[in-house]
């Protein structure tokens, strides 16, 4: 399911579709800008799925990276404390993501509108 909301000013593209590679991103992402106008894209944790959260496998580097490349947000929305607690190099990565401006890892919905007013 897929819906538009309006968070914190920002047009974004909420899905909970799956997504298996750089080929679902780069649907979704022709979805959100050219049907919705969409600046950013918020996907459940779940949709990316546990190969997504193992950095290893290659697939967050390859999906992240259409998002990069097309310029748009993407935003990791659910609980994944667990995957934190037992990967080091993901609780780096979430960490520096969040500080930048293309990929940030959210509780929630809310929590992702609060950093947009913010």
């Amino acid at each position: 399911m897929s819906i538009i909301e309006e968070l914190g000013g920002v047009r974004v593209f909420v899905s909970d579709d799956r997504v298996n590679g750089d080929g679902d991103a780069v649907q979704l992402i022709a979805q959100a800008h050219y049907e919705h106008q969409a600046e950013w894209v918020a996907l459940t944790a779940d949709a990316l799925g546990e190969e997504f959260f193992e950095l290893r496998s290659g697939r967050a580097g390859e999906i992240v990276q259409k998002f990069v490349n097309y310029r748009m947000g993407l935003a990791v929305v659910g609980d994944i404390s667990a995957k934190l607690a037992v990967s080091k190099p993901l609780r780096d990565w979430v960490r520096e993501s969040n500080q930048g401006r293309s990929v940030w890892f959210v509780d929630d919905l809310p929590t992702l509108a609060a950093r947009f007013a913010g």
